[in-house]
């Protein structure tokens, strides 16, 4: 009997576990796929076929089930980015701990601001005004976590495409030592809501690596021209061109100005990440010519239905009358504050303030 129970036990250890063939995607952008065997809060071990791999939780971004038929892919394409996958919710403070490597502060000669890698080769994302009319420019990339930060500064940046209007700019940190640069995942505008917790991480005023929480107060406010993100996480000179994460730890949005106002508190805004996507899909129109700092393909506005049906008719300006030019004449001797008008009064708001440095 004895020896029918051992042979039962050593069978039942000898036997594969019934494992699903998985991807495991790796903070840093690389992919491991095989069968899952483990999935803990500290380790992920996976059976590659030829050996098992155990891989420390802490360097994993995510774990998705691998669907008969997937092919293996890269997760960056020629966009330059990856798109998480919007599980696995974690705290602010172990996100930060997580994604900070990936957060850089941004120099030049008349400001600084911040940015995020979005490719392990060094490619950057930040805003346009950070580094507008500039050629020389540096980034500050900050390695490991806890007592052993280390700040390594990248002299050799090229701006590969600036686009003034949306207020986006590519950078590519030239590394001829061929380093793999740590980088974060973009998510999707369509699955931001309102309420929904965010948090920046950036440079505020110098103050490197700092972090700010809040929520989204609107997901698509109108800013003259532009949609952007609302939020009551706190933006001020330096965080332009700083990520805006979600608790998934993905990219929703670049925080790209506030509004400065007596009274007013809690008004950040950030560029949409769908807008940055479409940037980076289409950076050969805003390609950068380095010998003219204002180089870029710059879209103007169309006109409206008035300036070109004027223009198309060539419609002469309306002559004034005698008695216009009467009225006028009384108008201009009328006493201080006393306009008939009282545009003098009106259309007083500040306008908002960008966050940079600059």
């Amino acid at each position: 009997m004895r020896s029918f129970l051992l042979l039962s036990l050593c069978a039942l250890v000898a036997a594969p576990l019934a494992a699903a063939p998985h991807r495991v995607i790796l903070n840093q952008g690389g992919e491991i796929q095989g069968e899952l065997l483990r999935n803990q809060t500290d380790r992920v071990v996976v059976d590659l076929g030829f050996t098992v791999l155990t891989i420390p939780r802490d360097v994993v971004a995510s774990v998705l089930p691998l669907k008969q038929g997937d092919a293996v892919k890269n997760d960056f394409t020629a966009d330059l980015f990856r798109e998480g996958s919007g599980e696995g919710a974690s705290s602010v403070r172990e996100l930060a701990a997580k994604i900070g490597e990936a957060v850089v502060l941004i120099k030049a000669q008349s400001g600084q601001g911040s940015g995020f890698i979005i490719h392990p080769d060094g490619y950057v994302i930040t805003n346009d005004h950070v580094v507008a009319g500039e050629n020389e420019v540096s980034v500050t990339v900050f390695k490991g976590s806890g007592k052993e930060i280390q700040k390594r500064l990248y002299s050799n940046v090229r701006i590969l495409a600036v686009d003034s209007h949306l207020d986006l700019a590519l950078l590519k940190i030239e590394n001829l030592d061929k380093e793999i640069f740590p980088t974060v995942p973009l998510g999707s505008s369509e699955d931001l809501r309102q309420g929904a917790p965010v948090f920046a991480v950036g440079s505020p005023l110098g103050l490197e690596r700092s972090v700010s929480s809040g929520i989204v107060s609107l997901r698509n406010r109108n800013m003259g021209t532009r949609l952007l993100v609302q939020t009551t996480a706190q933006i001020n000179p330096g965080n332009s061109g700083g990520p805006l994460f979600n608790l998934h730890g993905e990219v929703v949005g670049v925080n790209d100005l506030k509004i400065v106002r007596t009274g007013a508190e809690g008004l950040g805004f950030a560029i949409p990440v769908d807008a940055v996507k479409d940037f980076l899909r289409n950076r050969d129109a805003y390609a950068f010519d380095p010998s003219n700092p204002n180089a870029g393909y710059r879209y103007y506005a169309p006109p409206t239905a008035l300036e070109a049906t004027q223009v198309a008719t060539k419609t002469p300006a309306p002559r004034k009358s005698a008695d216009d030019a009467s009225k006028a004449k009384k108008s201009k001797s009328a006493p201080a504050g006393k306009s008939s008008s009282g545009a003098a009064q009106a259309g007083q708001g500040e306008a908002p303030s960008p966050g940079s440095g600059k």
